[in-house]
């Protein structure tokens, strides 16, 4: 494994190896297996859990990391090719990108989605250069359209509770205030399409994730043994549900329109997950959500409370996923 930017880019087979290295590691702990190793840790946007987790997950390994948030005591970085730097961006990323790898064994890379340009966005150009001007490691800490470590950590979770395989799993759309990014969800549908599981993607009217993610995921799925489909009847979703998955994202069919985009959610707020959601689900159904969440906009106080919850678990799980791509990354083989 050269890079860890989407789990697209691996078998199943492969998944599942990376997963059972993180279940060994939480086991059996090597505390020097990354001794003497640094990991960079580059930041564009906000971040609790992949912050903490990739830091705590390289220290457990023996390795150190830096961090730079961009702009936040460093300089401001530009992404735009062809930019005429009079303005706030001091230095461009074609510079301070590889000055950065010079410094690190790995590199870890965040950078969210711009919300304009659905096509560029989709494209993953900003992201790509950059790990394309990167001759180590990279791992992609979320993306424009991609969040490969929370997707494994979720992943994870569903093996942890012993999800079937062919558990019906919905992806469902939940209320924000605004427009969000679209990595989650796409990371997400792929996931448990690539995991072989039965998945319904629930949402409005207006808010379908693209046509590119949604063939990706149905790719995916044909490979490994389940199915995809998408509803906005949320009754027949839920119905027999093993686990709801909670995400909130733009309108895809106002991508970019702010004006527009909250005129789409503003009459949807029972697009909030509570108790009664759960009436035709499975008994031991599941509650997913990859966190921060809106309690009572997005998540009810009496499920994120509740028994069905399983969020912490992910969470937790993010550092021991990310140790095991860590490891995969960094190691040297032991012969």
């Amino acid at each position: 494994m050269k890079n860890f930017i989407d789990l697209a880019d691996m078998p199943r087979e492969q998944v599942v190896e990376l997963l059972s290295l993180a279940e060994r590691l939480v086991h059996k702990p090597e505390p020097q297996a990354l001794a003497g190793k640094i990991l960079g840790l580059l930041f564009f946007n906000p971040s609790l859990r992949t912050l903490a987790s990739m830091q705590a997950a390289m220290a457990r390994l023996g390795g150190t990391s830096f961090v730079i948030s961009a702009g936040q005591g460093t300089w401001q970085l530009e992404m735009r090719r062809g930019a005429v730097m009079n303005g706030a961006p001091a230095e461009h990323v074609r510079e301070g990108v590889p000055v950065l790898s010079h410094y690190c064994d790995a590199l870890g890379i965040r950078a969210f989605a711009s919300g304009v340009d659905l096509q560029a966005d989709l494209a993953e150009s900003s992201f790509n250069e950059m790990v394309g001007l990167v001759n180590k490691p990279v791992i992609n800490m979320e993306s424009a359209i991609n969040h490969p470590c929370q997707a494994l950590a979720d992943w994870k979770t569903m093996d942890d509770l012993a999800v079937p395989r062919r558990a019906k799993f919905v992806l469902s759309w939940v209320n924000h205030p605004r427009a969000l990014p679209l990595a989650v969800p796409a990371a997400t549908v792929h996931m448990a399409a690539m995991r072989g599981m039965d998945v319904v993607v629930l949402r409005p009217e207006g808010f379908a994730l693209p046509p590119a993610v949604m063939k990706k995921a149905a790719d995916a799925a044909a490979a490994n043994g389940g199915t995809l489909r998408e509803t906005s009847d949320r009754d027949e979703a839920l119905s027999g549900a093993h686990v709801v998955y909670a995400k909130e994202w733009g309108s895809t069919a106002h991508y970019g329109n702010a004006e527009a985009d909250a005129k789409a959610r503003s009459g949807l707020a029972d697009w909030c997950v509570r108790d009664t959601w759960f009436s035709r689900a499975a008994v031991d159904c599941k509650l997913m959500h990859c966190l921060p969440v809106r309690r009572n906009v997005a998540v009810a106080d009496e499920v994120l409370d509740g028994r069905r919850s399983v969020v912490q678990r992910e969470a937790y799980n993010r550092m021991v996923v990310q140790a095991a791509v860590l490891h995969q990354l960094l190691s040297t083989p032991t012969h």
